[in-house]
């Protein structure tokens, strides 16, 4: 039974019905409004009140959606993840700050990912501050929904400039990381990065309390973001760095010299922005031969161009997740790549 053959779905807390869509009551707190939202016009119906309260609404199919059929990678040798993930940065308010207006609709974007098998999921405790995370944490059992959840820690928010400060100091890491901990909701963090290097601290000082933090369990795999090719290394001599996250996409290739570093040593490369600012000039064509458009060409040609390559498009819509997971199914001909790149 494919997706259009199911116009609806319920899910009971504690227990599961019809398709394999999981509500888990341990980790989710009721929905208080007693309203459920329905994404295929915008509005709100009732639901039943009481301890065996259901959920109800409708699956909406896009026409190219069917499911996340990147291939794997293993982070850090043995945390298998399809390589098309989500990242959740933009499930908060306006410039990142505070919650979003819709937090059920946020929610219901991180569980159509789940269901569409994105098992990747990239936040930060700066995202709103605080916000991404707790929503995670709300939504998604790392352990029953089988997602692998990274997070990051080293920069905070000012709200008065909307500026990301850095803070590399290790006494501030250890208290995001706890903050992070609580709000995921979990004992250790699958994936804990350096979000960016600190210019007043010592770098490897940084990455020592990360290596500390994997050391107490806390962590189980370290990675870094923003960082050169001797940056990396200088990381790995501290710890065993499972992954890198630096700006990368078909307009800014800055980077190219730090992924090739992770395809030599087998580490994950998550680009972030992977979409640049969104101007893909130059491939129309491309995207006509393939009835998408050119936002999908642009993820299809990252997950082509490197097989260690997890590119994590984030956004608040479900139906632009369904297009972007719709980008997995893409496949590029030599002759396409050549015109994408040049």
């Amino acid at each position: 039974m494919g997706l259009r053959d199911v116009p609806y779905y319920e899910a009971s807390i504690g227990a599961k019905v019809g398709r394999t869509v999981r509500v888990h009551g341990l980790r989710r707190p009721e929905r208080a409004s007693g309203r459920a939202s329905n994404p295929e016009d915008g509005e709100w119906r009732p639901i039943p009140p009481g301890p065996e309260r259901r959920f109800r609404r409708p699956i909406v199919a896009s026409p190219v959606a069917t499911e996340n059929r990147s291939d794997t990678f293993d982070i850090g040798g043995e945390l298998t993840v399809n390589r098309l993930g989500f990242g959740a940065m933009r499930l908060t308010g306006e410039e990142i700050i505070g919650p979003p207006e819709d937090e059920e609709g946020a929610k219901d974007v991180l569980e159509r990912a789940r269901d569409l098998g994105v098992d990747f999921v990239d936040t930060a405790d700066s995202y709103g501050p605080a916000v991404s995370e707790r929503l995670i944490g709300e939504t998604l059992d790392p352990v029953e929904d089988d997602v692998v959840i990274a997070t990051k820690g080293g920069l905070w928010r000012d709200d008065r400039d909307g500026s990301w400060p850095s803070c590399g100091q290790p006494g501030y890491l250890r208290n995001a990381i706890l903050g992070s901990l609580d709000r995921l909701g979990t004992e250790t963090i699958d994936l804990y990065q350096f979000h960016r290097p600190d210019p007043d601290v010592e770098y490897t000082d940084s990455i020592a309390a990360f290596a500390e933090f994997k050391d107490e369990g806390k962590v189980e795999h370290v990675g870094v973001s923003n960082v050169s090719v001797d940056q990396l290394e200088e990381a790995r001599e501290v710890v065993e760095i499972a992954t890198v996250q630096n700006q990368y996409n078909i307009g800014d290739r800055d980077s190219e010299e730090v992924l090739e570093y992770c395809e030599n040593h087998d580490i994950g490369f998550i680009p972030w922005a992977p979409l640049g600012s969104g101007e893909l000039e130059g491939l129309e064509e491309v995207a006509e031969n393939h009835d998408a458009s050119s936002y999908q060409i642009g993820l299809a040609w990252l997950l082509q161009h490197s097989p260690v390559m997890l590119p994590i498009p984030g956004t608040s819509s479900v139906e632009h997740l369904e297009e972007n997971v719709a980008a997995s199914e893409i496949s590029l001909s030599d002759e396409e790549i050549e015109t994408i790149e040049n």
